[in-house]
């Protein structure tokens, strides 16, 4: 597994080269940049202008229909053409050593820094191989993947046994039988879901789970470490592998390993459809959702200071503290052992926070929107008016009677993971943003660790609204 150096090393000539190189190539952009607005003073207030109208207009059709709908699209794309004509005019010579540069900067900074920021989970522990595995195995997750890459043939060659889920099987009970017939490590090739609900088994009977990321995102996978482009080396993890205990999520009796998620996202994934067409799903629902007149999920929760808080455009609880830099694929987790619960919560109230969200949203600055509220918690409660309350379950749909009652379970599950996987998830291995980024260069350059002894460079902070 790679994992960093000891805490506290100090970085090397080669290093604390590399973070001067890339600070020197960071400013030498950001100047490049300022030169060439000053030159022309019209592309310094057309350009974030035009952005500006871009992302209004983008969000009038997203919550509009009809004239509405195609009139926005149609402002949207005038207003990017210009941005890209913009760029286009300039002199490519700077454009292109602009791009040069920050490309550089990244690189050295990537040498600088990933040494000091990948940190070894807690815990973990080398186990021989399982004596009795078993993989349960959905073969239509992720499009197929259990066939594609002969999960059922490598499965048996490692001395696994394997177990291919039919049409109208349960999943909980198969499990169920496969540790009462002496599996002493379940593995389970599907998605998140089915993650889940196999971790819940492996959990009640303090056996290892073995994850496989056979499924569509497999973000438990990702925060565990996984190489999810190479699923059959997942299998590795039944055989001398290294071990640790992780946290899990509860939603009143229900487990879960990534999140829960009310709201605005909540509705979309309820709709019929939605799985084969995210985001002709997404258009279609969206003005009803967040649009003129829309009713809204009337949640209601309190706040990290006790405050009853709402009304919410969306309510994200998770397993662990989420960073979130967009809201597209939820980010990653540089822990899954911290023992809490992450709740992230949006607001929207006027229009103008509309085009906020999603200014912040495109440049990946998620957390600086003004509605937006981030803060962790061992137990958290949503009430609602309403009789049922819709609810996205790591991405499955469901609809619950209030309050809904969140907890995490400490250390609950013993996962496998095997020998060589990278490890760390990215929230792990990288700055917590550009402030941090600079601020572990500017240690590294000093000689000393790019990440403080329990924070720093590398960690994401709780978030106030």
């Amino acid at each position: 597994m790679a994992v960093g150096t000891a805490e506290g090393a100090r970085p090397g000539a080669a290093r604390r080269l590399a973070a001067a190189g890339a600070l020197l190539a960071a400013v030498a952009a950001i100047v490049v940049v300022i030169l060439a607005l000053l030159q022309n003073p019209l592309r310094l207030v057309a350009a974030p202008l035009l952005v500006g109208l871009a992302v209004a207009a983008g969000w009038t059709a997203l919550v509009r229909r009809g004239a509405w709908r195609f009139a926005a699209c149609a402002i949207a794309v005038l207003a990017l053409a210009g941005v890209v004509l913009l760029v286009v005019t300039a002199s490519l010579l700077r454009t292109v050593g602009v791009v040069v540069l920050v490309l550089v900067a990244a690189g050295l900074a990537r040498v600088a820094l990933g040494r000091d920021l990948v940190r070894e989970p807690s815990g973990l522990r080398s186990v021989p191989a399982a004596a009795h595995g078993v993989l349960l195995m959905n073969p239509r997750s992720g499009g197929g993947k259990v066939a594609r890459f002969g999960l059922e043939d490598e499965a048996v060659r490692r001395g696994v046994t394997p177990v291919v889920l039919e049409p109208g099987d349960d999943l909980r009970a198969l499990a169920e039988s496969a540790v009462a017939e002496g599996a002493d490590a379940l593995g389970m090739a599907g998605g998140d879901g089915s993650q889940a609900l196999v971790a819940d088994v492996a959990r009640r009977h303090d056996i290892p789970l073995v994850v496989v990321p056979a499924g569509t995102r497999n973000h438990f996978a990702l925060d565990l470490g996984l190489d999810r482009d190479d699923v059959v080396a997942a299998l590795d993890a039944f055989g001398p592998a290294l071990e640790r205990r992780i946290d899990l999520a509860v939603l009143g009796d229900r487990v879960f390993v990534n999140n829960a998620s009310l709201g605005v996202y909540a509705g979309v994934v309820q709709s019929e459809g939605y799985r084969d067409a995210k985001l002709a799903t997404t258009a279609r629902l969206a003005p009803d959702l967040l649009g003129p007149g829309a009713e809204g999920a009337s949640l209601r929760f309190r706040g990290p200071d006790g405050e009853v808080g709402g009304p919410a455009a969306m309510v994200l609880v998770s397993n662990g503290d989420y960073r979130l830099d967009r809201l597209d694929g939820f980010g990653t987790r540089a822990r899954l052992d911290g023992g809490v619960l992450g709740v992230v919560t949006v607001r929207v109230e006027k229009g103008r926070d509309v085009a906020e969200m999603l200014a912040a949203q495109a440049t990946g600055r998620l957390r600086s929107f003004r509605g937006y509220r981030q803060w962790n918690t061992p137990e958290f409660e949503v009430d609602s008016d309403k009789p049922l309350v819709e609810v996205g379950v790591d991405g499955e749909a469901l609809r619950l009677p209030p309050p809904l009652r969140f907890r995490v379970l400490p250390g609950a599950l013993r996962v496998r993971v095997p020998v060589g996987s990278p490890g760390a998830a990215p929230a792990a291995v990288a700055p917590a943003g550009p402030g941090a980024a600079v601020t572990g260069l500017v240690r590294v350059l000093r000689g000393l660790p790019a990440q403080r002894a329990g924070g720093g460079a590398g960690t994401a902070g709780n978030h106030g609204g």
